[in-house]
């Protein structure tokens, strides 16, 4: 069950880093609505590796196969299924630590699960399980597009590199999405620096919503940022979420911090464009903390399977900063939250349709 997302609009994701093949199957999808299969693979391009210098050199196609769900380039309303194949894998790469928890994986935790020892490029646990969810994703794009909802998520940090600008035809072109033209050389710098010391770095990626309106979402436990909150941190680089102005409201008073109002609607969006759960029709503004790339080749310690201890040096192809390839997978699980609200929605007859 934990590889099932939505209660209208249902995505499931299956396939391993080195299996056969990643994808998803997508249940829910409204028929007679025009889904190009080249919008799918625009999305898949924009996450797969191999792209830059600055993201991991397994070199993957990710051509898109639809098995079901399409018929004249129009969706049949009938389960949509995406299969990608594995092309590029190489799996004796992590034949020297494969009886080793890599610090900072999910070997350990799985294998105090599972029982299973470490799959090669970390199995489902791998960032190549978003593949599922970005063509997913591009799905829930197509179905929210005709809502007027568009989604775009740029990097606004890296390391101790800040954007003060967002630039979203500069983030579109530059390869770590940077937002801020200023700002783009010293994160690049950020991260060639990482690589020089066989480590990696962290950041931040900025997700705006537009176009979303007021009534979506559901109050208690429903709310539209539980869920929104909670489909990012699923993503396994991501370790915090900010909605709207996040932690910096811990500072204000409240004076300071609501978004008063007059004829002309919210004077500003400190919210980030949900309150009580439920959307007020502004553009909902979310922030992801993304954690270093665990996999780094300088010398950890850890444990292996026997619980002996031992070093470990990790070879391989790895992004040393994971933060472009996020943007699309943020865009992805938004989409696939705004998707089912929409849907809910629809369902309930709400008003804010």
């Amino acid at each position: 069950m934990s590889s099932l997302w939505g209660r209208f609009f249902r995505v499931s994701t299956f396939g391993e880093s080195h299996g056969r093949a990643v994808g998803a199957v997508v249940d829910g999808m409204p028929a007679g609505m025009a889904l190009e299969v080249e919008a799918i693979q625009r999305e898949l391009d924009r996450r797969r590796p191999g792209g830059s210098p600055f993201v991991s050199a397994r070199r993957e196609p990710d051509q898109v196969e639809i098995l079901s769900g399409l018929g004249g380039g129009k969706t049949l309303g009938t389960p949509i299924a995406m299969v990608v194949r594995n092309r590029d894998v190489r799996s004796a790469d992590y034949r020297e630590i494969a009886e080793l928890f890599r610090p900072g994986h999910a070997d350990f935790s799985y294998f105090e699960k599972y029982g299973v020892a470490p799959q090669p490029g970390g199995g489902r646990a791998s960032g190549r399980e978003t593949v599922g969810r970005v063509a997913a994703g591009a799905v829930a794009k197509v179905l929210l597009a005709s809502a007027g909802v568009s989604l775009r998520a740029y990097t606004v940090q890296i390391g101790a590199v800040e954007a003060a600008r967002v630039d979203l035809d500069f983030a579109a072109a530059d390869p770590l999405a940077c937002a801020d033209p200023e700002a783009a050389e010293a994160m690049a710098r950020e991260v060639t620096a990482a690589v020089r010391d066989g480590d990696s770095v962290g950041g931040v990626v900025e997700l705006a919503a537009s176009g979303v309106p007021a009534g979506w979402g559901d109050p208690v436990f429903g709310k539209l940022d539980a869920t929104l909150a909670g489909a990012m941190v699923s993503i396994g680089a991501v370790k915090g979420v900010e909605i709207g102005d996040g932690f910096a409201v811990a500072g204000r008073r409240g004076s300071q911090n609501n978004d008063q109002m007059d004829a002309g609607g919210f004077r500003s969006n400190h919210a980030g464009g949900i309150l009580g759960g439920i959307s007020t029709g502004q553009t909902i503004v979310l922030r992801l903390a993304v954690k270093p790339t665990p996999s780094i080749a300088r010398p950890q310690a850890t444990l292996d399977l026997a619980g002996s201890e031992r070093t470990i040096e990790i070879k391989g192809r790895h992004d040393p900063c994971i933060c472009p390839r996020i943007v699309p997978v943020a865009e992805a699980m938004a989409a696939l939250v705004l998707a089912d609200a929409y849907l809910a929605q629809r369902a309930t007859g709400g008003f804010g349709q």
